[in-house]
């Protein structure tokens, strides 16, 4: 079997990467706040809805945190969480 070899370019491409995981989760996160506003149907709702979970899990929010913002689906209620996570991200 063939060992996986990447050129330094694509090693310093993934390095980036996962360094900026949590930015990159943010701004995924950002979009969907937006999806949901926009959502027009329920069964694109809760497609959303799964990704935002996803992406809180990926960002290590605490478990009791994205507990309560699955329980409630609102999206005041994330809009306003990520508000306070990127401006946490800042500082």
């Amino acid at each position: 079997m063939a060992k996986n070899e990447f050129s330094q370019y694509q090693k310093a491409v993934i390095s980036g990467y996962y360094n900026n995981l949590d930015t990159i989760m943010l701004q995924k996160l950002s979009e969907l706040v937006t999806e949901l506003y926009l959502a027009d149907t329920q069964a694109k709702r809760d497609r959303l809805w799964q990704r935002a979970h996803k992406a809180m899990v990926r960002l290590k929010v605490p478990p009791a945190i994205i507990d309560h913002i699955m329980n409630k689906k609102d999206v005041q209620i994330l809009a306003k969480n990520l508000q306070d996570w990127l401006a946490y991200k800042k500082k």
